[in-house]
């Protein structure tokens, strides 16, 4: 059987947050709380585009893949990887990332 590519940027990032965290559709779907008989194929249609989730579920998802739930909505994927690292990072990893960031911004906003 080949598997369907997604057709949108959330069932992308899905897809990739799912196999990297290797949890088949169907017990991905059981731990965020869908019915055992329909979460393979809700999932499914998650990850090729046919469904887009209500928000609170893309957040179950993140939670249960250990992804930032925003994660899922970058349509840009430099900036997606950025996302999922800084997900990976304890609060005061962030702090010098975010210093230099601001940093960066300041002096290109005054130069």
């Amino acid at each position: 059987m080949v598997k369907k590519e997604p057709a949108t940027v959330f069932g992308r990032r899905l897809r990739a947050a799912r196999l990297r965290a290797d949890i088949p559709q169907d017990k991905l779907g059981v731990k965020i709380g869908l019915d055992e008989g329909t979460a393979s194929v809700r999932m499914s249609r998650y990850e090729t585009g046919v469904h887009e989730p209500p928000f609170g579920i893309a957040v179950r998802l993140a939670q249960a893949l250990r992804v930032p739930a925003a994660y899922f909505y970058c349509d840009d994927d430099e900036l997606a990887d950025v996302v999922l690292a800084w997900g990976w990072l304890s609060k005061s990893e962030r702090k010098p990332i975010k210093a230099l960031i601001e940093a960066k911004l300041a002096a290109k906003n005054t130069g």
